[in-house]
């Protein structure tokens, strides 16, 4: 902090140059986040997870196997939008707390999916379409019908979670590549005085 005192001895306070190249340098930050579209895609991780969620809710009514018993697609959805959340939350206060969260989270939502990816192929090698038994299709027990939906829905879960992987992935790059530019400004939080003051002349009230 720089100080200077005037002939009629005011004191006046002026900005220090270190708070400026921190106050510079947060600004920089923000910008740079904002370069990525943090907000973009975690509006994508959100929209994925609700629908891995509302997509997996038919496959309590069709043949229970290891997806449903482990819940599966609920707790990778609500991992994904919890992402998506922080990414979107970034977006708007560029900190670099915040934004070290943020990578944490989004790399663990990428090993999120790819452990609920590895489940889906599992279950869906363990538990194939039961064959129709009858010449014509329209004729095929309940049993076919419920492991065919089974395996549909299981299908479009793949797909949603292989799409999450690559934007956890993608995002968590970004922000860490992000933090290792301005991880030496971790102090850039801290409230500063951005403005000169002054006082008034020694020996007065």
């Amino acid at each position: 902090m720089a100080v200077s005192i005037s002939r009629d001895l005011t004191v006046q306070v002026l900005e220090d140059i270190n708070v400026v190249k921190l106050t510079d340098r947060q600004q920089a930050l923000r910008a740079a986040i904002q370069k990525g579209e943090p907000k973009s895609l975690g509006v994508s991780q959100v929209m994925l997870g609700l629908m891995v969620m509302s997509y997996s809710i038919p496959l309590h009514l069709t043949e229970l196997t290891e997806v449903v018993w482990f819940g599966v697609p609920w707790w990778s959805g609500v991992m994904f939008i919890t992402a998506g959340v922080f990414a979107i939350v970034l977006d708007k206060h560029g900190t670099m707390k915040l934004l070290q969260v943020c990578v944490t989270v989004s790399l663990a939502a990428a090993a999120v999916s790819v452990m609920a990816v590895i489940i889906y192929s599992v279950d869906m090698g363990k538990h194939p379409s039961a064959p129709c038994n009858n010449i014509s299709l329209s004729q095929c027990d309940d049993r076919y019908y419920a492991t065919r939906l089974s395996l549909g829905i299981k299908s479009s879960l793949l797909l949603f979670t292989l799409a999450q992987t690559v934007v956890s992935a993608v995002l968590g790059f970004l922000l860490y590549r992000q933090r290792c530019g301005f991880g030496q400004y971790a102090s850039l939080d801290q409230a500063t005085p951005s403005t000169p003051t002054s006082s008034t002349p020694l020996g007065q009230d």
